[in-house]
């Protein structure tokens, strides 16, 4: 008799559960940001001109204030039709102007020539200047020119 009060105890417990209200409930905003993009790469040259697909990763938390912008680390990878590669890290440099983004970066990278156009070296550099609109909270929508 004396073990049915912890028992009922241990039985109220596993299957009646309370809610517990914490400051720790809050949903922290990501601290990553992912941009998927595709286009055309050397759009000018008519025999080795192919799609390109890419993902670049941007962490939110590394971002510094400086008298050239927000600055931040950029790493990402491209690939194009042809199979050619580009993985690169660099920097990035943020201005907002309302609703509207300009984004200069520069990314030192590897490229690897697979069946497109040989750039001669395999350490190449990006420069890349990009232009988008804030939609909504955590959404935009851009465009970009670079070169390698």
């Amino acid at each position: 008799m004396k073990f049915i009060r912890p028992i009922l105890l241990i039985i109220l417990l596993l299957f009646f559960p309370h809610y517990l209200k914490s400051d720790e409930t809050k949903k922290l905003p990501s601290e990553h940001e992912y941009n998927f993009y595709s286009g055309l790469f050397d759009f000018s040259d008519k025999g080795k001109k192919s799609t390109i697909i890419g993902l670049q990763h941007q962490n939110e938390n590394l971002t510094r204030e400086s008298f050239l912008g927000t600055l931040s680390p950029v790493t990402g990878a491209m690939i194009t039709t042809d199979n050619a590669a580009y993985f690169y890290t660099g920097i990035q440099a943020q201005y907002k102007i309302g609703k509207v983004n300009l984004t200069p970066s520069f990314t030192p990278g590897i490229y690897e020539q697979g069946d497109g156009k040989d750039l001669g070296h395999l350490i190449e550099f990006k420069s890349e200047v990009q232009l988008s609109l804030n939609l909504f909270e955590n959404s935009q929508f851009g465009m970009s020119y670079n070169h390698i």
